[in-house]
């Protein structure tokens, strides 16, 4: 039993709707005011690679004990930073050098 998506003709949002038989679909009254509607055109999932989220996000924590590196969290802000064309500011940079030495900051020194 699919869900398909309909747009209304007047106000233009979506509509979903579970279609319980395919051969007696009729198209639903919109949710939102109860105009006409028209079948869209769904969004989908897709599955990434392994080397695509690493392009995307950096390195993924492989093991619970890497979550808890701060490493992971400066390779993040760093990649943000370079993805929106910003500099990373002084203040920040700093901190990520001093974590890769194992200088953590008192926030992190806990977990």
């Amino acid at each position: 039993m699919p869900i398909y998506e309909y747009t209304c003709t007047s106000c233009r949002r979506l509509t979903s709707t579970l279609v319980r038989n395919i051969a007696a679909e009729a198209a639903p009254p919109c949710q939102h005011c109860g105009g006409r509607t028209t079948r869209a055109l769904s969004r989908f999932a897709y599955h990434k690679s392994e080397q695509r989220v690493l392009e995307e996000h950096g390195a993924l924590p492989r093991t619970p004990e890497e979550y808890h590196d701060p490493r992971q969290i400066g390779r993040w802000v760093e990649k943000r930073f370079d993805d929106y064309g910003m500099e990373l500011p002084q203040e920040a940079r700093t901190m990520i050098d001093a974590a890769r030495e194992g200088e953590l900051p008192d926030a992190v020194k806990d977990l």
